[in-house]
């Protein structure tokens, strides 16, 4: 019997993946073949959905990206027993993009059915939940400690002592939460991983349910991600079913329970505290800190609040310590960040690999550039807050330190890419626009600095006292972000200002984007077109 992998990933369904399984069934029924298919989570290479994989005795052969159309003609080529084709891309362990990877969160995604508990055990899972229970809580927050993880989400800040302050402060309840309000323009690894490997986070929320001493536990997913809840869903109540849940969990006696919220669509609930006051059933809102949720959380108990990708950190480290964690990365930055290329990238996709990769070797190297063939001007890190990153810059490392240095942020690690043809001018308008969108309204710099800065920002584009008002949008960002009262005004400037300092020129008129020209194919420098549907756009809060 011959196994086929074809991925159940929202990406590669919304290109067709679920016709092309359901003609690999067909053509292989008529055929005479007998198959095993398997649904598996994305590689990651976007730009190759949908992929197909036949395991061989070689390893698993790549083909893609495959149509429901070429299937029949693949499978009367040999596809089932590995042979070549135009289609086939060869092994694809050893494909650049997954070779030169290392694979620390999505060690399984891609390889697992990702609601097989065999598959899961086989493949290392429970291997960390198994290590934490054979150690005291205050000895699992030691070996995250000496991990270095910082949280993913953007601020970095040390897991360890987060984790410390919930088991050193006393309460009869503690709550572990899971944020996974992924909203950042071009992200989209935390969907890929509760679709592709979702008992990952189930069990790096029992490790910390047991480390901090908490019986209860949040996933909070936005609502426009339904395969992931669906996904999450069901594999919370097969680990119920298998004992990773619940009131003995692997006969350890720890006690945790864990469900599913799903957002209403807002932006600032990304926030923790907004995410904290929607899962009261609330208005999603800023919380003033201090208190901060460590102590004071949901319903006013001690919580840990984390982000997917910190938590999906968590079950290597405990299974093979800290130390052998903290040896990847680079000065502070230790471990591994899962990169998001997305916008105007010829090879869009997910790349996880050890912090201090310049952000020219993701972006030129591995992402090969734009997709429009035009030369690279520009990208956005760190979501829709983060700041642009000019090509000059590019030999930057990806180092939280150094990123700060240099006036940008590494945030939840999406790269959004932009080609000579973009108006920074308006894509700083943009950010404030995006802000008065989504500001929840509880400060009033956020509030209303953020529609003064789009009425500002059109006064210099029109060439209204361009002098006089970009010294009044300065300072109006630097209200913003000592006024604010949470990183959603706080953060807002960071594009503006980064615009301001690297592209002057495109809001005075002095600089001309060039164009595109009358060539269809061609995508805009703002991402939108091809390159936005291979990288995620469906993802992108903004």
């Amino acid at each position: 019997m011959t196994t086929i992998y074809v991925p159940r990933d929202s990406s590669a369904t919304s290109v067709g993946a679920d016709e092309v399984a359901a003609a690999i069934r067909g053509a292989a029924r008529e055929s005479g073949h007998d198959i095993r298919l398997v649904r598996n989570g994305s590689r990651g290479m976007f730009w190759l959905e949908p992929l197909v994989e036949v395991a061989t005795d070689r390893g698993r052969v790549g083909y893609g990206p495959v149509t429901a159309d070429a299937v029949p003609a693949l499978i009367e080529a040999g596809m089932l027993d590995g042979a070549d084709h135009e289609l086939c891309l060869g092994l694809v362990e050893e494909l650049p993009w997954m070779r030169d990877q290392q694979r620390l969160c999505f060690a399984r995604v891609g390889l697992t059915d990702p609601l097989s508990v065999d598959d899961y055990v086989a493949n290392g899972g429970l291997a960390g939940l198994r290590a934490a229970l054979d150690l005291a809580p205050a000895e699992v927050i030691t070996e995250l400690s000496d991990s270095g993880l910082r949280g993913r989400g953007g601020a970095g800040f040390p897991s360890g002592i987060k984790w410390k302050t919930v088991l050193d402060t006393e309460s009869d309840l503690k709550f572990v939460c899971c944020n996974a309000d992924e909203g950042d323009s071009g992200t989209f690894a935390d969907r890929m991983l509760m679709e592709g490997d979702p008992f990952c986070l189930i069990e790096s929320m029992a490790i910390a349910a047991h480390a901090v001493g908490a019986t209860e536990g949040y996933i909070y997913i936005r609502s426009e991600y339904p395969d992931a809840v669906n996904t999450m869903r069901a594999a919370i109540d097969i680990a119920y079913a298998q004992g990773w849940l619940g009131s003995d969990i692997l006969d350890s006696g720890l006690r945790f329970d864990l469900s599913v919220r799903v957002g209403a669509g807002a932006y600032i609930c990304g926030e923790e505290t907004s995410m904290l006051e929607s899962l009261e059933g609330k208005r999603g809102m800023v919380r003033p800190k201090p208190p901060i949720p460590a102590i004071n959380g949901l319903f006013g108990k001690p919580t840990v609040v984390n982000n997917v990708l910190t938590l999906a950190s968590v079950p290597t480290i405990l299974a093979n310590g800290g130390g052998a964690y903290a040896e990847h990365g680079m000065e502070r930055s230790r471990g591994t960040q899962v990169f998001q290329l997305a916008g105007n990238i010829k090879h869009g996709g997910v790349f996880e690999t050890a912090f201090g990769i310049t952000l020219g070797e993701l972006v030129n190297g591995y992402g090969g550039g734009t997709l429009s063939g035009r030369p690279v001007r520009a990208a956005q890190v760190g979501g829709p807050l983060g700041s642009y990153v000019p090509a000059a810059q590019f030999d930057l490392p990806t180092d939280y330190e150094a990123f700060a240095a240099a006036e940008a942020m590494l945030g939840h690690g999406g790269v959004v890419v932009f080609d000579d043809t973009v108006d920074m001018a308006a894509m700083a308008r943009f950010a404030m626009e995006f802000c008065a969108e989504e500001s929840c309204g509880k400060c009033t710099p956020c509030r209303v600095g953020a529609v003064r800065g789009v009425e500002v920002i059109d006064r210099i584009t029109s060439g209204e006292e361009p002098e006089t008002n970009i010294g009044v949008l300065n300072d109006l960002c630097e209200v913003m972000t000592e006024g604010s009262l949470c990183a959603m005004g706080g953060l807002t400037p960071n594009p503006v200002r980064s615009a301001l300092q690297h592209f002057a020129d495109d809001f005075t008129g002095g600089h001309a984007p060039a164009t595109t020209g009358d060539d269809p194919t061609t995508t805009s420098g703002n991402g939108s077109g091809p390159s936005g549907v291979l990288a995620g756009d469906e993802e992108s809060k903004a």
